[in-house]
């Protein structure tokens, strides 16, 4: 998608090295049940900070606001979170609802979370009011709570049984694993980390802890697609340090390794990029990387791919998306120009900026060392491949896959289409469509694509898995848990039936 819609979550950001447990404040007393209880989880956890959530749950009257408070006892401070609007003053941490969370009836329950550093220890809150009641507390009397740690036990495995993802290369047509079994990306896009840290909000857009990974591994998805942005990878100063530089990549590290513990091939791909264009189809007049653009710059965007490169060459099984979606034809008078302009950058007709080709990006990886499968999409948002054959950048390693993204409202969408100008190309290179999706909150039009797609054994993603209102952008879930929309059960009940 060319803007996927601000998120009402702040961001869950960087450097974590996850925790196998949680630590839960149990409190016994005898009587009455407790007016309110609180369930506090520490979720990941490094040498300077660590992840935390919150479950409240109202067993009194109903509330249509609330506002939690704890304090801490080591030095912890809270430095950003989601789904609340946190703050802290000397020791006290303070959680007030979100404008979309404030309700809170008999029996309901809320869960927020939270980032903070820490030094040394990290003692466990011990007391904890929701709007002004102690919580986990007998409701007939105020004994002092007392803190043990229950810790989960440590799986032996990914949850989902999936094992390790396979390392990839191209074989003809098809990408096959290192048996030569050919093998399918089938699963999802994990928006956020293209516009979250451009906007000052964070790294990701909701959470990515391993629960929230498990849950996509649940679909019985075997890929996750990673959008990203240029500045935040290279850290450049428009980029708050917190969310740029060492900190984004160490972020995105971990989020790699975590959806390859569920046994699912990380897809990355260069979504926001620098240069301003102000021209047909502009979705914004920033220089920066703050909207998509026609075509990648040459100023930052080789060093991205040189970065991404070598961070992850020795990893085959992750795959490299070069450009989400070009779209060069809106600012060039022929389509000849626009093809000229995708494959071999330069100064481009119509753009205002000096422009990097695929194959300027393909150069990258490659003199970086290394040999991971890439994916390049065509014109038209990546919706037309007409010539992609023609003008297809060369690759020493021959690991060169097409990349193709549809939803309802595109000029391609039909089955003629696919069958004129997907079938050539999917017959010489592997053809993975990285966006499915449509606006209508439904899964009509996606069903079509899947069974296309399936009966030429190629490769789909969903757009996306982010909790926004489907009628502004589809979106797969209504909550990190996995919940579908009404749109995303479609797919859900697609990949668990294909590899249920």
């Amino acid at each position: 998608m060319r803007h996927p819609p601000r998120s009402v979550l702040l961001a869950v950001a960087g450097s974590v090295a996850l925790i196998a447990g949680a630590t839960w404040p149990v409190v016994t007393a005898q009587g009455a049940a407790p007016l309110c209880t609180v369930e506090y989880s520490v979720t990941g956890q490094w040498d300077a900070g660590f992840q935390g959530a919150v479950r409240i749950t109202n067993n009194s009257t109903a509330l249509s606001s609330w506002t939690l408070t704890f304090d801490f006892a080591s030095g912890q401070k809270v430095t950003q979170g989601w789904n609340a609007t946190w703050s802290q003053s000397g020791t006290t941490v303070t959680a007030v609802n979100e404008s979309y969370n404030g309700a809170l009836g008999t029996g309901a329950s809320v869960s927020a979370g939270f980032l903070a550093s820490r030094s040394g220890t990290n003692a466990v809150p011990t007391a904890f009011q929701l709007n002004g009641t102690t919580c986990n507390v007998d409701s007939g009397s105020t004994p002092t709570p007392t803190a043990t740690a229950t810790p989960t036990p440590t799986p032996t495995g990914p949850p989902d049984g999936g094992g390790a993802p396979p390392a990839l290369h191209v074989a003809g047509n098809r990408l096959v694993d290192a048996d030569g079994t050919a093998h399918r990306l089938l699963g999802v896009n994990r928006s956020g980390g293209e516009f979250m840290c451009v906007q000052g909000r964070g790294i990701w857009d909701g959470p990515v802890d391993d629960a929230a990974i498990g849950a996509i591994a649940g679909w019985k998805a075997d890929t996750v697609r990673i959008p990203l942005n240029e500045e935040c990878w290279l850290g450049l100063s428009n980029i708050k340090p917190e969310y740029g530089g060492a900190h984004y990549v160490d972020a995105v590290k971990d989020l790699v390794a975590r959806v390859e513990a569920h046994g699912m091939t990380p897809v990355l791909e260069l979504h926001w990029t620098q240069g301003q264009y102000t021209g047909n189809s502009a979705g914004c007049t920033d220089v920066h990387a703050t909207c998509q653009k026609p075509m990648p710059d040459q100023q930052y965007a080789p060093a991205f791919w040189s970065s991404v490169a070598g961070t992850f060459k020795n990893d085959p099984a992750v795959v490299f998306d070069l450009f989400n979606e070009p779209y060069p034809d809106r600012a060039t008078a022929t389509t000849t120009q626009a093809w000229q302009c995708w494959r071999d950058g330069g100064t481009c007709p119509g753009i205002g900026y000096e422009v990097a080709g695929m194959q300027d990006l393909v150069d990258a990886v490659r003199a970086a060392g290394a040999r991971n499968v890439i994916l390049a999409g065509g014109l038209a948002y990546s919706n037309d491949l007409s010539q992609w054959l023609t003008y297809r950048p060369t690759d020493p390693t021959g690991n060169l896959a097409a990349a193709y993204h549809v939803y309802n409202f595109n000029s391609c969408a039909s089955e003629s289409c696919w069958n004129s100008t997907l079938a050539p190309v999917a017959a010489q290179v592997p053809l993975v469509a990285g966006e499915i999706g449509e606006n209508t909150c439904s899964h009509g039009f996606v069903d079509q694509v899947m069974k296309w797609f399936d009966d030429h054994g190629l490769s789909y993603l969903g757009w996306t898995w982010n909790t926004w209102d489907c009628s502004s952008g589809p979106s797969l879930i209504s909550g990190y848990d996995g919940t579908p929309t009404a749109y995303g059960t479609g797919l859900r009940d697609h990949l668990r039936a294909l590899n249920g």
